[in-house]
């Protein structure tokens, strides 16, 4: 484990309010996800089900959850059913969780070999009345094979079609949004070792060093804390910075260019996310600076706006509206422009283009219904931006937001934002 163990309490009071939530008489399963193919014999490495380990801490494959709290027998109201370990397992894949050791993760007493769960399961389907089944609901997932929960999800339904089934997402969506204080702290780690990546890499640039020398800087410093990359870094030096989703990292960072730096850490699976752009050489030009404080004032405009009651829809126009003033100020749009544009295709959007912010946790695009007004224990990032393709270059700038009803916490703070900070920081390099 590359972290220290988290409290069971976390996964104690998560199961409990899941269970507050759940319909009389209902049973909940939660899958761990698939190993995935690569080619050849070869495989990924596992991707945590986040449902299954905000529950329990558990990040195994072939893992089950089942809750059940209305069981008459009352140790089935939480059972965890594990892979069995052997001598060849142990040998060709390293060690798999003891029934004691996860007891300790996961605050659950019911610890199952995972060839009982056929047997288990059947007993209790037939004392549900109601059965919640997880899928991906997140409105941007896309899944071109068949998943772990869609497999199971087609065989139960099969062989017990009169069950009346229930989506657990809607749930999990609920609840998973509202960070408890134990998470901020998980992801307050996540943002300092975030932290540390980013001034070591920001003492480290200079002109001719190439992007992907970046991203090894980072993974040191992101592995020797115990955590790894939230993402795909995007390392994006001058006109790359244009590109959104940029992931090739292998550009050259030519002296007069900005670079958009878009990594984050990870930290026992709950992650940061974190924008900045800095001068390659050290020193922004006027044109850089202007561009760069106009986006910083739509962050901390944004960063302001992030209240209990408003809705995010609500904030991501409050967020158009000042860049589509910035972008007059800076000469890349007029009023005239404003005036006679299609209201479907508004002038500003050549160069702001995508959303203002999104929920972060254990997701890093977490889950949770962003129709809904925002509400206390939200953590939000705020990312704005000003894309110049005329210009070559573009400035991005991101933190973490806890929303809390006495004033919002920015949980990056401490990492440097303000360009005669970014520029002070850079001169201490090595």
């Amino acid at each position: 484990m590359r972290h220290a163990p988290i409290p069971s309490r976390l996964f104690v009071e998560n199961r409990a309010r899941l269970a507050r939530l759940m319909l009389p008489g209902s049973l909940a399963v939660v899958n761990a996800n698939d190993i995935l193919p690569t080619n050849a014999d070869g495989t990924l490495r596992l991707v945590a089900n986040s449902d299954l380990f905000w529950l329990t801490g558990v990040n195994q494959e072939e893992s089950v959850l089942v809750l059940f709290p209305d069981a008459a027998d009352e140790k089935h109201r939480e059972v965890l059913f594990l892979r069995e370990t052997s001598e060849l397992i142990a040998i060709w894949e390293g060690h798999k969780l003891t029934k004691d050791e996860a007891r300790r993760i996961t605050g659950i007493q019911q610890i199952h070999w995972i060839s009982e769960f056929p047997v288990v399961l059947h007993k209790l389907m037939c004392e549900a009345e109601h059965v919640y089944l997880n899928t991906n609901e997140h409105k941007r997932s896309v899944s071109e094979v068949e998943t772990r929960d869609a497999r199971f999800i087609a065989g139960l339904q099969a062989r017990y079609p009169l069950h009346d089934y229930q989506r657990l997402a809607r749930l999990l969506h609920r609840l998973r949004v509202v960070k408890t204080a134990d998470e901020v702290a998980l992801l307050q780690k996540a943002c300092d070792l975030t932290q540390a990546g980013f001034e070591r890499v920001a003492r480290y640039v200079r002109p001719g060093v190439n992007e992907l020398e970046l991203e090894a800087e980072f993974i040191h410093e992101f592995t020797r804390g115990g955590g790894g990359f939230a993402y795909n870094p995007i390392i994006a030096s001058g006109a790359n910075a244009c590109v959104l989703h940029y992931i090739e990292n292998d550009g050259p960072c030519r002296s007069g260019d900005l670079l958009l730096l878009d990594v984050a850490a990870t930290h026992a699976n709950y992650n940061a996310d974190l924008t900045r752009t800095i001068p390659v050489n050290g020193r922004f030009t006027q044109r850089q600076r202007q561009v760069y404080d106009a986006v910083l004032r739509v962050l901390r405009a944004q960063i302001a706006g992030l209240v209990p009651g408003k809705k995010p829809a609500d904030w991501q126009k409050e967020c158009e509206q000042h860049i589509e003033k910035e972008c007059v100020d800076l000469g890349l749009i007029t009023t005239r422009d404003i005036k006679r544009q299609d209201p479907e295709k508004p002038a500003y959007r050549r160069y702001f283009m995508h959303g203002c912010g999104h929920p972060l946790g254990l997701d890093v695009h977490d889950v949770g219904f962003t129709t809904e007004p925002f509400a206390a224990g939200w953590v939000m990032t705020v990312e704005p931006a000003i894309y110049i393709q005329e210009e070559g270059f573009a400035v991005r700038l991101e933190n973490d937001i806890l929303i809390k009803a006495g004033g919002n916490v920015d949980l990056m703070a401490d990492i440097p934002l303000e360009a005669d900070e970014i520029e002070s920081l850079m001169a201490k390099r090595r």
